[in-house]
């Protein structure tokens, strides 16, 4: 397997998952009961655990050059749904945890990929500002 390095885009989207997930989770454990604080935190760790395993899928899709690469790559997405899913509903049914904490920490990814759009787009209008 020819390993492809990351790009540096992707790099700081990983770390910032984290970062926004421990600052989101340190809030709640300040200003929320716990079982919130224990949403955002397992909503978060779910989400990012899902954004690496699509990574690894989308990674072996591209480095097979030939036979039905389609298949395999849908049924590991139907299964990592599946197992999301599962998991889902015992925090939920278990009253493990606060569902509004757990959909924000299932957001974190996107909070994430949004917020550097928008910080991407920031910087992009500066420099042909300045030219």
């Amino acid at each position: 397997m020819k390993l492809i390095a990351k790009d540096p885009l992707q790099k700081r989207i990983e770390i910032t998952n984290w970062i926004i997930l421990a600052v989101l989770f340190i809030l709640s454990v300040i200003i929320a009961p716990i079982k919130f604080a224990l949403g955002i935190l397992i909503g978060g760790f779910i989400s990012i655990v899902n954004f690496h395993w699509m990574e690894r899928g989308l990674q072996g899709f591209f480095e097979k050059t030939s036979g039905n690469v389609k298949g395999p790559v849908m049924i590991k997405y139907y299964l990592r749904l599946a197992i999301t899913a599962v998991v889902l509903f015992f925090l939920i049914a278990n009253e493990t945890v606060h569902v509004i904490g757990l959909i924000i920490g299932l957001s974190v990814v996107i909070i994430n990929i949004i917020l550097t759009l928008i910080i991407s787009a920031a910087k992009k209008n500066f420099i042909e500002e300045v030219h």
